[in-house]
C-alpha cells in the first residue's frame, strides 16, 4: 500500500514540474441540451484525450502551448478549434446531430475507433435510437430484449423475467436506473421491460472488466440513464400500440437552467379481452390483466459548479380473476453534482428502492381468505469523486452505504368463521458498506490500463432470530441446533469483508487493432431463493447470514479488437473464464416458500463458466447492424447433488447466434430483421420407469441433474417503419411500425414434462410447453411534437 501511495505522489510531482492548464466543461446535444455520455475530447494527431462522464463533464490538462482540440461523438458533427493553454479555460460545447444519416458519414476516427483505443472490454453501449429500430414482440421497443441480442447474454425462454450473462443467474445482474437498483426488470411475466424507451437516454452493459465503483452482483452491471428533459423547448413523444400506449412530455421550467421529463405507459389487454372473456366465462367479468409505469426526472442547474437531479420510477403489474396478484418496483434518486475545481468532480447520490408483491385469494360467499405479501427495500447514500490529475491519469474514488430490509413473508389465512392464522416470517436486516479507488492511466501511446480496488463489508444485523444448524450428510436437511432472538438491531449476527481487485489493460497494436485483458472479483451478498428454471415475481431474496456465505466470482477475459474499411466494421474476439464460489442450491424437493427453517435446505457449491464471443458490427451507411456468436459452457458442482460431480447449469447455452440488421431505403422507409438461435436449455429427464398398480412411474437411474436438453430455440422477426411525410411541419412527426414476431411460426419449447397417456397407461408421453407458438403481427403508431 505504501508503494501505491508513493507511486501516486510521483505522478503528482511530475504534474507540478511542468506548467499545465486545464480545459474543462460540458458536452451537450445542441437540439435539446441533453448531456452526451462518452464524447471524446482529444488533441489532434495524438493519443491524448479524455471522454465525458455520465453527466457530460470533461477535464483535460495539458502543458502550456497552443493546441488543436477535437471533440467528437458518433453520429454528431465534429468540433475542432485551436486552444491556447495559457490559463484554465471553461468551454461548454453543444454538438449538432448529423442530418443525413443515409450517407457514409465521416465522423473523425478519434471517435469511431474508440473500441480500439479504450480500455473497456466486455462492454456494450446501446443508444436508444438504435434500440428503437430493432423489431420486438407486439411492436414495442424494449431495452432488455435488445440487451439479449448481445454476445454472451441469454434468457431461459420467452416469458422469463430478466436475462443471464455469461452463465450467471438472473439475480447476479446489477440493474441500475439512475443509480437505484431495480430487482425485477420485467412487466407481464417477462415479455416487456420496465424501462420506458421514451425516458431512456443511454444504457451500458458491463459483462467483464467491471470498474471498481460497481459492486454487489457477481456477473454483470446494466446501467440505465434517464433523459434529463429538453431544456430548450417543450417536446412530446408517444405511441399507440397493439397492447399498450405510452406518452411523455419534457421541456424547460426555466430555459437552459431547469428542465423535466414525465413518461407513462399503460397496457389495455384487460380492456380489449374483457368483453370476449365475460361472454365465454361470466366469472371472468372482473378479471384484471394489465401493467403501468410512470417515470419522471427533474434537474436544476444551481450555478456553474452545482447541479441537482431528482428522478423516480413507479411500476406495477396487476393480474387477477377471482384472486389478486400484483407486483412492482418503486425507486427515487436524488443526486448532487459539484465541481470543486477544474479537475475535481463530485457526485453525491441517495436513493430508495422497493420491490414488493402481494397475492390475495378470497372465497365468495364467506370470510375465507389467504393474503401473502413480501418485499425488499434499499436505502443508500454514496459519494463518487473523479480527479482528472492530467492527460495520462484519471482517478476515481468513493464510498457507499446500503441498508437492506427483507420481508420474506407477511401471510395470513382467514377461515369461514373469521379466525385468522398468521404465517408471517420475521423481517431480516443487513448493511453493506464499500469504499473503492481506481486509476485510469495512459502509460504511453500504445499501452494503457485501469487498476483499482474495492473493499466491501456486509453485516447481517439483529432484530431477528438467529438460527444455528449442525452439519450433516450432504443432500438432506440440516438439523436445527438452536434458535436465538437477537433484539438489538445494531448487533451484527455475521460480518463479512471482501477485497475485490479490478484490472483492465489495452495494448494498441496499430490504429485499427488492439489487444485487451481484464480481471475482476465481485462479491454478492444477496441471492434469490428459487428452484424454478426461470425467475418469477414471487421469488424472495435472502441476505448472506451465519448459514449462507456470500457468492464470489472471479473472471478473467482476453480479447482482440480490430476495425476494417475505415472503421465501418468493428470486430472483436473475447475469451472468458469465470469461477464462482458459494453458489446457492437446494436439497431435492426443498420447501422454499413460507418456511422459517428454509436455510436448513440450502446447499452451496462452486461453478464455472467459460467461452468464446465473436462480434461484428457495421456502423455506417444505409445498412447497419451486428452479428454475434457465443460458444460457452456453464457448470456447477455441489456436494449432495448429481453424485457430487459437475453438472450443467440450467442457464447453459452451448451455442448462441444473433443477427441484427436494419436497412434504410430512404428517409421514409426502413426495414429491420433479427434472427436468433440458441441451444436448448438443460433439463432433468427420466431414463427409466417402473410400474405401480398398472401405472408407469418415470425416474432417473443415474441421479444426474440436467442430463438432457430441450430442443433448440430459434426465431426470426421483421419490422417495417414508415416515416409518414404527409405532415411535413417540423413541429409534428409520426411513423407507423409494422412488425412480425416469430415469422416462420416456430413453436419453441419453454419446457418439456412427462405424463401417462390417458388412453394407454403403459405409455409415457413427453409434452412440449410453448409460451408463444404462433406468428405475432403488430402495428404501432409513434409520434413526436
Amino acid at each position: 500500500m505504501k508503494k501505491f501511495f508513493l507511486f501516486l505522489t510521483l505522478i503528482s510531482i511530475n504534474t507540478i514540474a511542468q506548467q499545465r492548464y486545464t480545459l474543462k466543461g460540458y458536452i451537450k446535444d445542441k437540439k435539446n441540451g441533453e448531456a452526451l455520455i462518452g464524447a471524446i475530447i482529444s488533441e489532434k494527431g495524438t493519443n491524448i484525450g479524455v471522454s465525458t462522464n455520465e453527466y457530460g463533464f470533461y477535464s483535460l490538462t495539458l502543458p502550456q502551448s497552443k493546441r488543436i482540440i477535437v471533440i467528437t461523438y458518433l453520429g454528431y458533427d465534429k468540433w475542432e478549434q485551436e486552444i491556447d493553454f495559457n490559463q484554465n479555460i471553461t468551454l461548454n460545447i453543444e454538438l449538432k446531430e448529423v442530418e443525413n444519416k443515409l450517407q457514409e458519414v465521416e465522423v473523425s476516427s478519434e471517435a469511431e475507433d474508440k473500441n480500439i483505443k479504450s480500455i473497456e472490454m466486455s462492454v456494450a453501449k446501446l443508444d436508444i435510437k438504435q434500440v428503437e429500430k430493432i423489431p420486438a414482440l407486439l411492436g414495442e421497443v424494449d431495452v432488455v430484449r435488445a440487451v439479449q441480442l448481445l454476445p454472451g447474454v441469454t434468457s431461459v425462454g420467452e416469458g422469463a423475467s430478466g436475462f443471464n450473462v455469461r452463465g450467471g443467474n438472473v439475480d447476479q445482474n446489477l440493474i441500475l436506473l439512475d443509480d437505484a437498483p431495480v430487482f425485477n426488470s420485467s412487466h407481464l411475466f417477462g415479455f416487456f421491460s420496465v424501462f420506458n424507451p421514451d425516458a431512456v437516454k443511454d444504457l451500458k452493459l458491463y459483462k467483464g472488466g467491471i470498474p471498481s465503483q460497481y459492486g454487489g452482483r457477481a456477473s454483470s452491471v446494466l446501467d440505465v440513464r434517464l433523459k434529463e428533459g429538453n431544456n430548450k423547448t417543450f417536446e412530446g413523444n408517444g405511441g399507440i400500440g397493439t397492447i399498450f400506449s405510452r406518452f411523455s412530455i419534457e421541456g424547460p421550467i426555466k430555459k437552459e437552467k431547469t428542465s423535466f421529463i414525465i413518461a407513462g405507459r399503460r397496457s389495455y389487454i384487460d380492456v380489449l379481452a374483457k368483453p370476449v372473456l365475460s361472454k365465454k366465462e361470466p366469472s371472468l367479468k372482473n378479471a384484471q390483466f394489465y401493467f403501468y409505469d410512470l417515470t419522471a426526472k427533474l434537474n436544476y442547474k444551481v450555478n456553474d459548479k452545482n447541479t441537482i437531479f431528482l428522478s423516480g420510477y413507479l411500476g406495477r403489474d396487476v393480474f387477477g380473476a377471482g384472486f389478486t396478484f400484483d407486483w412492482g418496483n418503486a425507486t427515487t434518486t436524488l443526486r448532487w453534482n459539484h465541481l470543486f475545481n477544474p479537475r475535481l468532480f463530485m457526485n453525491v447520490t441517495t436513493f430508495y428502492s422497493n420491490y414488493d408483491y402481494k397475492i390475495i385469494f378470497t372465497q365468495s360467499g364467506n370470510n375465507q381468505k389467504f393474503e401473502w405479501r413480501a418485499n425488499i427495500v434499499n436505502y443508500s447514500l454514496k459519494s463518487d469523486l473523479s480527479w482528472y490529475m492530467n492527460a495520462q491519469n484519471t482517478m476515481k474514488f468513493g464510498i457507499q452505504n446500503i441498508l437492506y430490509q427483507f420481508n420474506p413473508t407477511t401471510a395470513k389465512i382467514t377461515d369461514a368463521q373469521g379466525l385468522q392464522t398468521d404465517l408471517s416470517l420475521e423481517k431480516k436486516y443487513a448493511n453493506e458498506l464499500a469504499i473503492y479507488l481506481s486509476n485510469e492511466q495512459k502509460i504511453n501511446e500504445k499501452f494503457s490500463m485501469e487498476y483499482g480496488l474495492r473493499l466491501s463489508n456486509f453485516m447481517y444485523l439483529g432484530n431477528t432470530t438467529k438460527y444455528v444448524y449442525r452439519d450433516t450428510s450432504y443432500g438432506i436437511d440440516k438439523p436445527l441446533v438452536k434458535e436465538e432472538k437477537i433484539n438489538d438491531f445494531f448487533t451484527p449476527i455475521k460480518n463479512y469483508f471482501y477485497l475485490e481487485p479490478r484490472w483492465s489493460a489495452n495494448y494498441t497494436l496499430n490504429h485499427i487493432s488492439s489487444v485487451k485483458w481484464s480481471y475482476n472479483r465481485m462479491a454478492q451478498y444477496i441471492q434469490i431463493v428459487s428452484n424454478t428454471a426461470a425467475t418469477t415475481p414471487l421469488d424472495v431474496y435472502t441476505p448472506a447470514t451465519n448459514n449462507v456465505k456470500p457468492l464470489v466470482s472471479d473472471q478473467i477475459t482476453t480479447g482482440y479488437f480490430r476495425n476494417f474499411k475505415d472503421n465501418m466494421f468493428e470486430t472483436s474476439i473475447e475469451i472468458f473464464y469465470k469461477y464462482f464460489q458459494n453458489q446457492l442450491d437446494y436439497v431435492d424437493n426443498a420447501d422454499l416458500l413460507i418456511n422459517k427453517y428454509v436455510e436448513a435446505q440450502f446447499l452451496q457449491g462452486i461453478g464455472r463458466a467459460y467461452g468464446l464471443e465473436l462480434y461484428i458490427k457495421k456502423t455506417k451507411g444505409k445498412w447497419n447492424g451486428w452479428i454475434s456468436y457465443t460458444l460457452s459452457r456453464t457448470e456447477r458442482k455441489v456436494q449432495g447433488i448429481s453424485n457430487n460431480d459437475w453438472f450443467l447449469s440450467k442457464y447453459d447455452r452451448t451455442h448462441l447466434l444473433n443477427i441484427v440488421n436494419t436497412y434504410d431505403f430512404n428517409k421514409k422507409w426502413s426495414l429491420s430483421l433479427t434472427l436468433v438461435y440458441l441451444t436448448g436449455t438443460p433439463a432433468t429427464f427420466p431414463d427409466a420407469k417402473y410400474q405401480l398398480q398398472g401405472y408407469n412411474i418415470p425416474y432417473n437411474t443415474t441421479n444426474t441433474r440436467n442430463n438432457y436438453r430441450i430442443t433448440p430455440y430459434h426465431r426470426m422477426d421483421i419490422g417495417l417503419t414508415w416515416n409518414i411525410s404527409a405532415m411535413k411541419t417540423k413541429k409534428f412527426k409520426n411513423q407507423l411500425v409494422l412488425s412480425v414476431y416469430n415469422v416462420y411460426n416456430r413453436r419453441n419449447a419453454y419446457s418439456i414434462y412427462f405424463r401417462t397417456n390417458p388412453d394407454n397407461p403403459n405409455e409415457t408421453q413427453a409434452v412440449r410447453f410453448s409460451v408463444i407458438g404462433s406468428i405475432v403481427p403488430a402495428i404501432t403508431w409513434n409520434f413526436n411534437f
